[in-house]
């Protein structure tokens, strides 16, 4: 008897790293895959999970309505960038399994689907610091993390009309995003967890993305080394600053740090971040060490950003305990 072939993986998935690391192009080139769809970056998922309680118990048919209608109908999810028809998709979360994950998840397969896709997640660089929320919504998720040099990041970050929060602050925020996909790596293993390099993608997109798909269950395909043919329907046109994706695969970015931080700021980075750099393959400056009250403030705002995060956590842990419903999505493919 000929032993049956394994059925196509249908788990969702879920791009996610530091800001400006360059998960825009990983989206693309998933995206590009003839059986994965991931959409511009969404703002519904982490809002509804924070907001749950709001929403109350969806086992109510009025209640899972609204939150239907808060997920198509409100500008600030940006649902409309998916493109999809509002109340059709409505009909269709108010019509599925009454919980959170499942509401949410309809309106990201929904959008795979439209462009016939069976593969969905989604793509935040802030799901770096929520993985267990994600986690509950959609238990069988799959990660990937993508890996850009911190002082890289710091130099775009700081580069970017919405970034408000200073130097000290956009070092810090690297550092906590590589701790914390640390433990999440550690926690969730192979299975579940990808790690790539934004600097070897660039270089050697098709060893990358073979790896990434084998990962994901996936056959390799070679038309994902050439994101930009997609970059102009699924990059909105509001963000100017991914102009770079509607072009070829660009190495020159880079290590473009060394030009486009002041002495001062690399002398910060490599002893901020020396140990981060070092473990995920990146070389120091060999710069003497930052002025001292410079080295305090950055570990003044690093304190501020654990205990933050610590006191989400917490805060998390206390609101599960009178959820108004379940919240794990109940659908498979």
């Amino acid at each position: 008897m000929p032993i049956p072939e394994p059925a196509p993986c249908a788990r969702p998935v879920f791009v996610l790293g530091c800001p400006r690391s360059g998960t825009t192009l990983l989206q693309l080139m998933l995206h590009a895959h003839s059986r994965i769809a991931l959409p511009p970056q969404t703002r519904f998922v982490l809002p509804a999970y924070e907001g749950r309680h709001r929403f109350g118990d969806l086992r109510d048919a009025d209640n899972l309505a609204g939150l239907a209608r808060w997920i198509t109908e409100c500008e600030e999810t940006r649902f409309h960038e998916l493109g999809l028809d509002a109340e059709v998709i409505a009909g269709r979360i108010a019509g599925g399994p009454p919980t959170l994950g499942s509401a949410l998840g309809i309106a990201l397969k929904s959008y795979a689907e439209s462009h016939g896709k069976p593969r969905w997640g989604d793509k935040r660089p802030a799901y770096a610091l929520h993985v267990d929320e994600i986690l509950r919504l959609f238990p069988d998720a799959q990660f990937v993390h993508l890996v850009r040099d911190g002082r890289d990041c710091v130099a775009s970050l700081l580069g970017v009309p919405w970034w408000h929060r200073g130097f000290h602050e956009a070092v810090a925020t690297w550092a906590q995003v590589m701790d914390t996909t640390r433990r999440s790596a550690r926690r969730l293993g192979p299975d579940s967890w990808h790690e790539l390099r934004f600097e070897d993608l660039v270089a050697d997109p098709e060893s990358q993305l073979r790896a990434l798909c084998a990962y994901l269950g996936e056959e390799y395909a070679p038309e994902m080394t050439e994101p930009r043919r997609l970059a102009g329907t699924a990059v909105p046109a509001r963000k100017t600053r991914h102009r770079r994706t509607h072009g070829a695969l660009d190495t020159s970015r880079a290590g473009s740090w060394q030009l486009r931080l002041t002495p001062n700021q690399i002398r910060l980075c490599d002893a901020a971040l020396g140990k981060r750099l070092v473990r995920h393959g990146y070389e120091l400056s060999g710069a003497v060490g930052p002025d001292p009250a410079e080295l305090l403030r950055y570990r003044w705002v690093a304190a501020l950003r654990r205990a933050a995060h610590t006191k989400r956590r917490v805060l998390d842990r206390l609101a599960r305990m009178g959820e108004p419903g379940p919240v794990a999505a109940r659908f498979g493919a």
